[in-house]
């Protein structure tokens, strides 16, 4: 294999699963952005299980006023599922979605909890604007809030709450895991082991799905084209990475689902 593959994998990767502060803590908080405190921070249910571990360590770490959870099912929920039965199966998770399931995991294992549950969201789209209604449901106000989601998606997170608030609000991005892939004996790996961890060719499919999804242009997710999200500038050399690699696996992206899709947004 190419000794570009994995060098690419890693530009599409650093682009897409960006995080805003070093640490999930009150210091770096303070340093970045001068405060302790954030209104809200949320979890995106379509993370792997290391999003759990940061959602708990930002509750331990008090980043937060408010906490919730974001997940109905997806294209996510099965492989959270499988993971969570086999890793801890005292855990009953039996047609719970995404958010509950976080919820109980982030309970058996750090004894803490989220404040609310949104679990009826099926895609990117309506996890923004299901988390909005909650929010204006119970008279949260907010002028800064952390996002976590699987690094993949990120990006795409951020621009799709930005299309619906206004720049007074503070978006931090902190993805839920940095993945760094390696070419060892022809063969791609993780640097690291990560808690519940796609495997190496559902992660290269989901990066790829993401290039084309932000691009700004017709067929994209951008105001020129389904307009889902706001305008995502995407750097030249992250373009380049993405057509290298479409040389070697082809155009195998992830679709969107169409049995996840709501009448605004897909996923």
């Amino acid at each position: 294999m190419d000794s570009n593959v994995a060098e690419n994998i890693n530009i599409l990767a650093k682009f897409l699963g960006t995080r805003d502060i070093d640490a999930l803590n009150q210091e770096e908080l303070f340093k970045q952005y001068g405060i302790h405190q954030v209104d809200v921070m949320v979890l995106f249910g379509g993370s792997i299980l290391e999003g759990g571990d940061v959602l708990a360590s930002g509750i331990k770490n008090f980043v937060a006023k408010k906490y919730i959870i974001v997940g109905g099912a997806g294209h996510t929920t099965d492989t959270l599922r499988q993971v969570v039965h086999l890793e801890y199966p005292d855990i009953e998770i039996t047609d719970l979605s995404e958010a509950e399931i976080f919820q109980k995991y982030i309970k058996h294992v750090y004894g803490c909890k989220a404040d609310y549950l949104e679990t009826k969201s099926t895609n990117c789209g309506n996890n923004i604007t299901y988390l909005l209604d909650l929010l204006k449901e119970n008279n949260i106000s907010f002028k800064s809030i952390i996002l976590s989601q699987d690094a993949s998606m990120q990006r795409r997170m951020a621009a799709g709450l930005k299309k619906y608030v206004n720049d007074n609000v503070t978006i931090i991005n902190y993805a839920t895991y940095c993945a760094k892939v390696l070419n060892q004996n022809d063969e791609l790996v993780y640097e690291e082991n990560i808690h519940g961890m796609w495997t190496i060719e559902r992660y290269v499919n989901l990066l790829m799905g993401e290039i084309p999804r932000l691009s700004d242009d017709e067929n994209g997710y951008g105001p020129n084209g389904k307009n889902y999200i706001a305008h995502v500038d995407i750097p030249e050399h992250v373009k380049i990475a993405f057509a290298e690699l479409k040389m070697v696996f082809g155009s195998e992206t992830r679709e969107a689902n169409p049995l996840y899709a709501t009448n605004m947004n897909k996923k």
